[in-house]
Order: C-alpha cells, then sequence, then structure tokens
C-alpha cells in the first residue's frame, strides 16, 4: 500500500514548495523596507490596489491567490510606529521553468522614486534563486516602457498570448 501512497498524496503534500521565506530589507536612508513575507493584509492591499485606481475584487479570492502564489514582494513605509503597505506584487510559478508576476503596484506617493524597479529587481533575484528563467507578466499599454528598461521584452518571439473569457 505504501507504494500507491506516493502516487497519491494528500493535496497539502504534493502542493509546489513555494518560497516561504522572509526577507527584510532597508531601502536607502527612508523608512521603507522590503519584504518577501507571504502574510500581507488583505485591507491594506485593497487599499494601495484603490489609490491606483484598479477594480475591487472579492476578497476571498484575493486571499486565495495570495495562498497560492509562488512569491509576495511588499514594500513598507514606517513612520511614528505605522507600518503602511506602498509597494506590492506577487508571482505564481511551477517552481522550475516559469513564472508570472500579477498585481504590480506602487502607491502614487511613492511613485518615481524606484520602487518598482526595486521591487521587479527582487522577484527577479529570488526566481533566478530557483533557476527560473522565463519570467512574464501583463503590463499595461503605459507602464510598457517602463518593464523594458529592467530588460523585458514584447513577444520576443512573436509568439501571442491566447485568452479564454466565459461569454
Amino acid at each position: 500500500m505504501t507504494f500507491w501512497k506516493f502516487f497519491f498524496k494528500d493535496k497539502k503534500s504534493s502542493q509546489l514548495n513555494k518560497i516561504d521565506h522572509i526577507s527584510i530589507q532597508r531601502i536607502g536612508k527612508e523608512n521603507l523596507y522590503l519584504s518577501t513575507c507571504k502574510q500581507v493584509n488583505l485591507e491594506e492591499l485593497e487599499q494601495l490596489c484603490d489609490s491606483v485606481g484598479w477594480v475591487r475584487r472579492p476578497l476571498r479570492k484575493v486571499k486565495f491567490a495570495l495562498e497560492n502564489s509562488f512569491l509576495i514582494v511588499s514594500i513598507f513605509n514606517i513612520k511614528e510606529n505605522n507600518k503602511r503597505l506602498v509597494g506590492f506584487a506577487r508571482v505564481t510559478s511551477d517552481g522550475s521553468f516559469n513564472a508570472t508576476v500579477w498585481d504590480v503596484v506602487i502607491h502614487p506617493d511613492f511613485q518615481g522614486k524606484g520602487l518598482g524597479k526595486l521591487l521587479m529587481n527582487e522577484i527577479i533575484q529570488e526566481l533566478r534563486k530557483y533557476d527560473i528563467s522565463t519570467i512574464t507578466l501583463f503590463a499595461d499599454p503605459e507602464v510598457v516602457k517602463f518593464y523594458k528598461q529592467i530588460g523585458f521584452m514584447v513577444d520576443p518571439d512573436e509568439v501571442k498570448g491566447m485568452f479564454w473569457y466565459p461569454t
């Protein structure tokens, strides 16, 4: 019977080994900190997304997406013992070959200060530790230039993404 248990493991034991270490680094002289902790306050994340005008998503689905992300990177501003989420991104991955970056957001008060580049460089650095070499993302037209500046290319092999949506 032990032989068959190998093939029919319970869902939790067969889940992808996600990045679960915690790294906290101070950014420059400001009270900004970068974290790879997977615990994110959903209300703070919702406020951050609201600040850039994103459409609200059901919190239960956001929670599920966070729980199933391979990597989460956050940037916090700490002022007078108050911690404020000012940057965020998450990654899904097969843990071996491919990863996709989702939900990259920097609060408008902190945009133009290099935090988006810092966030993306941290993501790339973490994924390269797992020898993941194909990193993809979806970008609105107004931020394509930003991603090109940090090394992303638009359809390098002229492969077009395909989508299916319920009708």
